[in-house]
């Protein structure tokens, strides 16, 4: 069974439980609708936009689309009194997300919206989708969501070095510098893989990990640990952990209250390289330090996707901004292609040359000992016979 740490499955079926028996709260009939309608198809895998994934949607990606789509029509009610959400113009849409980008639409804390971006793709999903179900019925709908700007500004993270890793891990309890170190050396997310995490996906020496296949984001992977196998094992045994046991167990919320208390505490409220304070430390930050502190390491930019559960290079740049790299090049690296070519055949050449007279040499070194032995063999038989007349003269 899969851990959800965030109960995403329980929150969706209890939501749908409600909504299908009293219908949706605080929209009109026809948005509540049509948005019960967008989701219970997106539930099942149908009429999904012809540019999307063909399937199922998950719990986390359904619970996502409701919240948020949800969101946006409860506002277009409220600021522009728009009863059906299907019957909204172009102009009307771009109104809105450009209010959110300009800030003249703020959060319920008064900040600006910083996943504006998220909020765009879920209704240009639920207008592919509308499109979609009228183009079924003969009906041509117009994408008015073509010109909408979906790009992402990258959030901030807190970036920390190897050196203030260990400094954090060393005052750490001894779960959470377990924990720290295991993230930082495995890389893998948290917490969804890292709470489906068993002894079991462990090897006998603690030095390898395999993220199964039903766990990951994207794809199963064994990986080799280089950092923390002494210190899983210390804790393994301390927590009398068996085969099947999970090994991560804290909720993630207190995992991150813990971390920013801990963080701020050491490194103070100040801005890190990663553009966050180090007081806003999170376990998702730990991914990006991994990164971070492999990059360097690894020759393959496929084995570093692959230790990280990557499919796009474009995740390494994303998760790592190059912080904390060193310029590496060496002599031989100078050497082109061909150069490196023509020296490899010239010292095969000589390798080639050196194996012939080496021959040579013990061929003539075993001629030689020939000869000695013969040599030897007639000195012997001379002396013989001059001895054997000597002593028939003495007679």
């Amino acid at each position: 069974m899969k851990v959800d740490p965030y109960k995403h499955e329980e929150r969706y079926l209890k939501w749908k439980q409600e909504v299908t028996a009293n219908k949706i709260k605080g929209v009109s009939s026809s948005n509540a609708k049509v948005i019960l309608e967008y989701v219970l198809d997106m539930e099942a895998g149908i009429n999904i936009s012809i540019q999307s994934k063909k399937g199922m949607r998950s719990y986390p990606r359904l619970n996502n689309i409701r919240q948020r789509l949800l969101f946006i029509v409860k506002q277009l009610e409220e600021l522009y009194q728009i009863e059906d959400i299907t019957k909204i113009t172009e102009r009307e849409i771009f109104r809105y997300f450009g209010a959110m980008a300009t800030g003249e639409i703020r959060t319920q804390k008064g900040a600006i919206y910083k996943s504006r971006c998220d909020y765009v793709k879920v209704f240009k999903a639920f207008w592919h989708w509308w499109m979609k179900v009228n183009f079924k019925e003969g009906i041509v709908v117009q994408d008015i969501t073509q010109d909408l700007d979906t790009t992402r500004s990258k959030p901030p993270w807190v970036y920390l070095d190897e050196e203030k890793i260990k400094l954090l891990a060393n005052n750490s309890k001894i779960e959470y510098r377990t924990l720290i170190w295991f993230l930082f050396d495995s890389g893998i997310r948290a917490p969804s893989e890292l709470m489906n995490i068993r002894v079991n996906d462990l090897n006998a020496e603690y030095s390898e990990l395999m993220v199964r296949d039903e766990v990951s984001k994207t794809f199963g992977r064994k990986i080799k640990l280089m950092l923390c196998s002494d210190f899983l094992r210390e804790y393994i045994q301390l927590k009398g952990l068996k085969e099947g046991d999970y090994i991560f167990t804290i909720d993630p919320k207190n995992m991150n209250r813990y971390l920013k208390r801990l963080s701020e505490k050491l490194f103070g409220d100040s801005v890190s390289l990663g553009g966050e304070k180090f007081s806003n430390l999170t376990l998702y930050d730990l991914r990006h330090c991994s990164c971070c502190f492999w990059l360097n390491r690894y020759k393959s930019e496929s084995a570093l996707k692959f230790r990280f559960g990557w499919k796009k290079s474009d995740k390494i740049h994303y998760y790592s901004e190059f912080l904390g790299m060193k310029d590496n090049i060496s002599d031989e690296d100078m050497l082109v292609d061909l150069t490196k070519t023509e020296i490899e055949q010239k010292l095969e050449k000589s390798e080639k040359k050196y194996d012939i007279l080496l021959d040579k040499y013990n061929h003539m070194e075993e001629q030689l000992n020939l000869i000695y032995g013969k040599t030897n063999e007639i000195v012997r038989s001379i002396v013989d016979e001059y001895m054997k007349k000597e002593v028939i003269v003495d007679v």
